[in-house]
Protein backbone atom coordinates (compact mmCIF):
# COMPACT_ATOMS: atom_id res chain seq x y z
CA UNK A 1 0.00 0.00 0.00
CA UNK A 2 1.33 3.40 -0.97
CA UNK A 3 2.22 5.73 1.89
CA UNK A 4 0.34 8.89 0.98
CA UNK A 5 1.92 10.95 3.76
CA UNK A 6 5.33 9.95 2.38
CA UNK A 7 4.28 10.93 -1.14
CA UNK A 8 2.94 14.28 0.07
CA UNK A 9 6.15 15.06 1.93
CA UNK A 10 8.28 14.20 -1.10
CA UNK A 11 6.14 16.27 -3.45
CA UNK A 12 6.56 19.34 -1.24
CA UNK A 13 10.30 18.79 -0.74
CA UNK A 14 10.96 18.32 -4.45
CA UNK A 15 8.53 21.08 -5.45
CA UNK A 16 5.63 20.40 -7.81
CA UNK A 17 5.86 23.99 -9.00
CA UNK A 18 8.52 26.66 -8.71
CA UNK A 19 6.56 28.31 -5.91
CA UNK A 20 5.70 25.22 -3.82
CA UNK A 21 8.39 25.71 -1.18
CA UNK A 22 8.13 29.50 -1.05
CA UNK A 23 4.36 29.35 -0.57
CA UNK A 24 4.72 26.80 2.22
CA UNK A 25 7.35 29.08 3.75
CA UNK A 26 4.99 32.03 3.51
CA UNK A 27 2.34 30.07 5.39
CA UNK A 28 4.84 29.55 8.20
CA UNK A 29 5.83 33.20 8.37
CA UNK A 30 9.08 33.11 6.44
CA UNK A 31 7.82 35.59 3.88
CA UNK A 32 7.06 38.38 6.33
CA UNK A 33 9.36 41.08 7.68
CA UNK A 34 12.19 39.84 9.90
CA UNK A 35 11.11 36.24 9.40
CA UNK A 36 7.67 36.80 10.91
CA UNK A 37 6.50 34.43 13.56
CA UNK A 38 8.92 31.77 12.31
CA UNK A 39 11.78 34.08 13.21
CA UNK A 40 10.27 34.62 16.65
CA UNK A 41 10.01 30.87 17.15
CA UNK A 42 13.61 30.30 16.10
CA UNK A 43 14.72 33.05 18.46
CA UNK A 44 12.80 31.56 21.35
CA UNK A 45 14.16 28.09 20.70
CA UNK A 46 17.69 29.40 20.33
CA UNK A 47 17.54 31.27 23.64
CA UNK A 48 15.97 28.38 25.53
CA UNK A 49 18.22 25.68 24.13
CA UNK A 50 21.40 27.72 24.74
CA UNK A 51 20.34 28.87 28.18
CA UNK A 52 21.08 32.46 27.08
CA UNK A 53 24.76 31.95 27.78
CA UNK A 54 26.83 35.16 27.74
CA UNK A 55 28.30 35.80 24.34
CA UNK A 56 25.95 33.37 22.66
CA UNK A 57 22.80 35.45 22.38
CA UNK A 58 20.98 34.72 19.14
CA UNK A 59 20.92 37.34 16.44
CA UNK A 60 17.75 38.62 14.81
CA UNK A 61 15.75 35.59 13.78
CA UNK A 62 17.21 33.67 16.69
CA UNK A 63 18.53 30.13 16.64
CA UNK A 64 18.98 27.83 13.70
CA UNK A 65 16.59 25.59 11.88
CA UNK A 66 18.48 22.80 13.58
CA UNK A 67 17.15 24.18 16.89
CA UNK A 68 13.63 24.17 15.47
CA UNK A 69 13.80 20.70 14.00
CA UNK A 70 15.63 19.12 16.94
CA UNK A 71 13.45 20.71 19.60
CA UNK A 72 10.12 19.95 17.96
CA UNK A 73 11.27 16.51 16.87
CA UNK A 74 12.49 15.63 20.36
CA UNK A 75 9.25 16.90 21.87
CA UNK A 76 7.36 14.60 19.54
CA UNK A 77 9.51 11.54 20.25
CA UNK A 78 9.77 12.22 23.97
CA UNK A 79 6.16 13.12 24.61
CA UNK A 80 5.30 9.86 26.37
CA UNK A 81 8.47 9.98 28.42
CA UNK A 82 7.52 13.33 29.85
CA UNK A 83 10.13 15.42 28.04
CA UNK A 84 13.77 15.15 27.01
CA UNK A 85 17.02 16.43 28.35
CA UNK A 86 19.61 18.07 26.16
CA UNK A 87 23.30 17.61 26.64
CA UNK A 88 25.04 16.75 29.88
CA UNK A 89 24.15 19.93 31.77
CA UNK A 90 20.90 21.33 33.02
CA UNK A 91 19.71 22.68 29.68
CA UNK A 92 16.61 21.05 28.29
CA UNK A 93 14.36 21.21 25.29
CA UNK A 94 11.62 23.85 25.63
CA UNK A 95 8.15 22.59 26.38
CA UNK A 96 5.21 23.24 24.11
CA UNK A 97 3.71 25.64 26.65
CA UNK A 98 6.97 27.62 26.74
CA UNK A 99 7.08 27.90 22.96
CA UNK A 100 3.46 29.03 22.78
CA UNK A 101 3.99 31.52 25.61
CA UNK A 102 7.00 33.04 23.82
CA UNK A 103 4.98 33.34 20.63
CA UNK A 104 1.95 34.80 22.39
CA UNK A 105 -0.36 32.00 21.30
CA UNK A 106 -2.07 29.14 23.09
CA UNK A 107 -4.42 29.05 26.03
CA UNK A 108 -2.06 30.72 28.48
CA UNK A 109 -1.37 33.59 26.13
CA UNK A 110 -5.04 34.10 25.41
CA UNK A 111 -5.91 34.24 29.10
CA UNK A 112 -3.18 36.71 29.97
CA UNK A 113 -3.13 38.92 26.88
CA UNK A 114 -6.69 39.04 25.60
CA UNK A 115 -9.12 41.33 27.35
CA UNK A 116 -12.82 40.46 27.33
CA UNK A 117 -14.43 41.58 24.09
CA UNK A 118 -11.10 42.29 22.38
CA UNK A 119 -9.47 40.45 19.50
CA UNK A 120 -6.24 38.58 20.01
CA UNK A 121 -3.34 40.20 18.19
CA UNK A 122 -2.12 38.33 15.12
CA UNK A 123 1.00 38.61 13.01
CA UNK A 124 0.61 39.55 9.36
CA UNK A 125 2.41 37.62 6.65
CA UNK A 126 2.42 34.13 8.12
CA UNK A 127 0.32 31.76 10.16
CA UNK A 128 2.75 29.68 12.20
CA UNK A 129 1.27 31.18 15.35
CA UNK A 130 -2.18 30.05 14.22
CA UNK A 131 -0.80 26.63 13.37
CA UNK A 132 0.78 26.17 16.80
CA UNK A 133 -2.33 27.45 18.52
CA UNK A 134 -4.56 25.07 16.56
CA UNK A 135 -2.29 22.09 17.23
CA UNK A 136 -2.66 22.28 21.00
CA UNK A 137 -0.73 19.36 22.53
CA UNK A 138 -0.37 17.38 19.30
CA UNK A 139 3.37 16.76 19.60
CA UNK A 140 3.45 14.32 16.68
CA UNK A 141 2.21 17.09 14.38
CA UNK A 142 4.68 19.53 15.93
CA UNK A 143 7.49 17.15 15.06
CA UNK A 144 6.23 17.09 11.49
CA UNK A 145 6.05 20.88 11.47
CA UNK A 146 9.70 21.00 12.47
CA UNK A 147 10.57 18.59 9.67
CA UNK A 148 8.64 20.75 7.20
CA UNK A 149 10.49 23.87 8.32
CA UNK A 150 13.78 22.07 7.89
CA UNK A 151 12.78 20.84 4.44
CA UNK A 152 11.71 24.21 3.02
CA UNK A 153 14.23 26.46 4.76
CA UNK A 154 17.08 24.16 5.72
CA UNK A 155 19.53 24.83 2.94
CA UNK A 156 18.84 21.74 0.90
CA UNK A 157 18.78 19.21 3.74
CA UNK A 158 16.25 16.47 3.18
CA UNK A 159 13.97 15.09 5.86
CA UNK A 160 11.96 11.87 5.91
CA UNK A 161 9.01 12.28 3.55
CA UNK A 162 6.50 11.00 6.08
CA UNK A 163 7.58 13.52 8.71
CA UNK A 164 7.42 16.38 6.22
CA UNK A 165 4.07 15.12 4.96
CA UNK A 166 2.72 15.18 8.50
CA UNK A 167 3.87 18.79 8.79
CA UNK A 168 2.17 19.68 5.50
CA UNK A 169 -1.07 18.11 6.72
CA UNK A 170 -0.86 20.08 9.97
CA UNK A 171 -0.16 23.30 8.07
CA UNK A 172 -3.04 22.77 5.63
CA UNK A 173 -5.47 21.74 8.35
CA UNK A 174 -4.67 24.75 10.50
CA UNK A 175 -4.87 27.08 7.51
CA UNK A 176 -8.29 25.66 6.69
CA UNK A 177 -9.54 26.12 10.25
CA UNK A 178 -8.28 29.71 10.42
CA UNK A 179 -9.78 30.56 7.02
CA UNK A 180 -13.17 29.14 7.97
CA UNK A 181 -13.22 30.89 11.34
CA UNK A 182 -12.18 34.13 9.63
CA UNK A 183 -15.27 33.90 7.43
CA UNK A 184 -17.57 33.07 10.35
CA UNK A 185 -18.00 29.39 9.42
CA UNK A 186 -17.87 26.47 11.83
CA UNK A 187 -15.99 23.35 10.65
CA UNK A 188 -17.95 20.11 10.99
CA UNK A 189 -15.09 18.62 13.04
CA UNK A 190 -11.37 19.24 13.60
CA UNK A 191 -9.27 17.85 10.71
CA UNK A 192 -7.42 14.61 11.47
CA UNK A 193 -4.04 16.38 11.31
CA UNK A 194 -4.96 18.55 14.31
CA UNK A 195 -5.83 15.60 16.54
CA UNK A 196 -3.17 13.43 18.18
CA UNK A 197 -3.69 9.92 16.72
CA UNK A 198 -4.62 7.45 19.45
CA UNK A 199 -5.71 4.39 17.46
CA UNK A 200 -5.01 2.66 14.17
CA UNK A 201 -8.25 4.15 12.86
CA UNK A 202 -6.91 7.64 13.65
CA UNK A 203 -3.75 6.88 11.69
CA UNK A 204 -5.78 5.57 8.75
CA UNK A 205 -7.91 8.74 8.80
CA UNK A 206 -4.73 10.80 8.49
CA UNK A 207 -3.55 8.68 5.56
CA UNK A 208 -6.95 9.03 3.90
CA UNK A 209 -6.69 12.81 4.17
CA UNK A 210 -3.19 12.65 2.68
CA UNK A 211 -4.50 10.56 -0.23
CA UNK A 212 -7.23 13.10 -0.98
CA UNK A 213 -4.74 15.96 -0.89
CA UNK A 214 -2.11 14.20 -3.03
CA UNK A 215 -4.72 13.35 -5.69
CA UNK A 216 -5.97 16.95 -5.65
CA UNK A 217 -2.44 18.27 -6.16
CA UNK A 218 -1.75 15.91 -9.05
CA UNK A 219 -5.08 16.79 -10.66
CA UNK A 220 -4.33 20.52 -10.41
CA UNK A 221 -1.18 20.05 -12.50
CA UNK A 222 -3.42 18.95 -15.38
CA UNK A 223 -5.21 22.30 -15.54
CA UNK A 224 -3.18 23.27 -18.63
CA UNK A 225 -3.81 19.87 -20.18
CA UNK A 226 -2.61 16.33 -19.49
CA UNK A 227 0.93 16.11 -18.10
CA UNK A 228 3.15 14.74 -20.88
CA UNK A 229 5.35 11.72 -20.23
CA UNK A 230 8.56 13.78 -20.15
CA UNK A 231 7.13 15.97 -17.39
CA UNK A 232 5.96 12.92 -15.43
CA UNK A 233 9.38 11.29 -15.63
CA UNK A 234 11.04 14.54 -14.57
CA UNK A 235 8.94 14.62 -11.39
CA UNK A 236 9.51 10.89 -10.79
CA UNK A 237 13.23 11.52 -11.06
CA UNK A 238 12.93 14.12 -8.31
CA UNK A 239 10.87 11.73 -6.21
CA UNK A 240 13.76 9.24 -6.33
CA UNK A 241 15.65 11.70 -4.13
CA UNK A 242 12.75 11.59 -1.66
CA UNK A 243 13.26 7.90 -0.95
CA UNK A 244 9.85 6.77 -2.17
CA UNK A 245 9.20 3.10 -2.81
CA UNK A 246 8.54 1.83 -6.32
CA UNK A 247 4.89 1.33 -5.38
CA UNK A 248 4.61 4.98 -4.32
CA UNK A 249 6.25 6.20 -7.53
CA UNK A 250 3.99 3.93 -9.57
CA UNK A 251 0.98 5.46 -7.82
CA UNK A 252 2.11 8.94 -8.84
CA UNK A 253 2.65 7.89 -12.46
CA UNK A 254 -0.76 6.20 -12.57
CA UNK A 255 -2.55 9.27 -11.19
CA UNK A 256 -0.62 11.63 -13.46
CA UNK A 257 -1.65 9.67 -16.55
CA UNK A 258 -5.35 9.74 -15.71
CA UNK A 259 -7.59 12.37 -17.37
CA UNK A 260 -8.26 15.49 -15.32
CA UNK A 261 -11.17 14.86 -12.93
CA UNK A 262 -12.29 18.08 -11.28
CA UNK A 263 -15.62 16.55 -10.26
CA UNK A 264 -13.79 13.70 -8.53
CA UNK A 265 -11.63 16.12 -6.55
CA UNK A 266 -14.70 18.10 -5.50
CA UNK A 267 -16.51 14.92 -4.43
CA UNK A 268 -13.48 13.80 -2.39
CA UNK A 269 -14.09 16.69 0.02
CA UNK A 270 -17.18 14.83 1.22
CA UNK A 271 -19.11 18.09 1.71
CA UNK A 272 -16.79 18.91 4.61
CA UNK A 273 -15.75 22.58 4.53
CA UNK A 274 -12.49 21.91 6.40
CA UNK A 275 -11.41 19.34 3.79
CA UNK A 276 -12.59 21.59 0.96
CA UNK A 277 -10.37 24.40 2.23
CA UNK A 278 -7.40 22.02 2.53
CA UNK A 279 -7.88 20.83 -1.05
CA UNK A 280 -7.94 24.42 -2.30
CA UNK A 281 -4.77 25.32 -0.38
CA UNK A 282 -2.95 22.15 -1.50
CA UNK A 283 -3.83 22.87 -5.12
CA UNK A 284 -2.17 26.28 -4.78
CA UNK A 285 0.99 24.48 -3.64
CA UNK A 286 0.95 22.40 -6.82
CA UNK A 287 0.62 25.00 -9.59
CA UNK A 288 1.71 28.55 -10.32
CA UNK A 289 -1.76 29.83 -11.35
CA UNK A 290 -0.08 32.03 -13.94
CA UNK A 291 -2.14 30.97 -16.96
CA UNK A 292 -5.77 31.53 -17.87
CA UNK A 293 -6.42 27.78 -17.73
CA UNK A 294 -5.00 27.46 -14.22
CA UNK A 295 -6.88 30.52 -13.00
CA UNK A 296 -10.10 29.10 -14.45
CA UNK A 297 -9.39 25.74 -12.76
CA UNK A 298 -8.96 27.35 -9.34
CA UNK A 299 -12.14 29.36 -9.79
CA UNK A 300 -14.09 26.24 -10.75
CA UNK A 301 -12.55 24.34 -7.85
CA UNK A 302 -13.55 27.02 -5.34
CA UNK A 303 -17.06 27.16 -6.78
CA UNK A 304 -17.50 23.38 -6.78
CA UNK A 305 -16.23 23.14 -3.20
CA UNK A 306 -18.65 25.92 -2.15
CA UNK A 307 -15.86 27.94 -0.57
CA UNK A 308 -16.74 31.45 0.53
CA UNK A 309 -14.60 34.16 -1.15
CA UNK A 310 -13.30 35.15 2.29
CA UNK A 311 -11.99 31.61 2.77
CA UNK A 312 -10.13 31.51 -0.54
CA UNK A 313 -8.81 35.04 -0.01
CA UNK A 314 -7.46 34.10 3.43
CA UNK A 315 -5.72 31.03 2.02
CA UNK A 316 -4.25 32.94 -0.92
CA UNK A 317 -3.02 35.71 1.36
CA UNK A 318 -1.44 33.23 3.77
CA UNK A 319 0.38 31.43 0.96
CA UNK A 320 1.47 34.69 -0.66
CA UNK A 321 -0.33 34.04 -3.93
CA UNK A 322 -0.48 37.23 -5.96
Amino acid sequence: MAGFTDILGSLIQQGMSQSSSSRAGNAMGAGSDSGGILGDLLGSLGKMSSGSQPGNAPTSGGGSLGDLFDSLGKMASGAKAGGTQSGSGNSREPSLDEILANLGVGKGAQQSNTAPGSRQQTTAGGSLGDILGNLGNNKAALGGLGALAGAILGGGKKSAGGAVGGGVLAMLASMAMSALKNSGQSPTRPPSALVEPQTRDDELALENDAEVIVKAMINATKADGKIDNAEVQKIVGKLDDGGLTQEEKDFFVGEANKPMDLDGVIASAGNKPEMAAQIYAASLLAIEVDTAAEQRYMQQLASGLHLHPQVTAHIERTLGVA
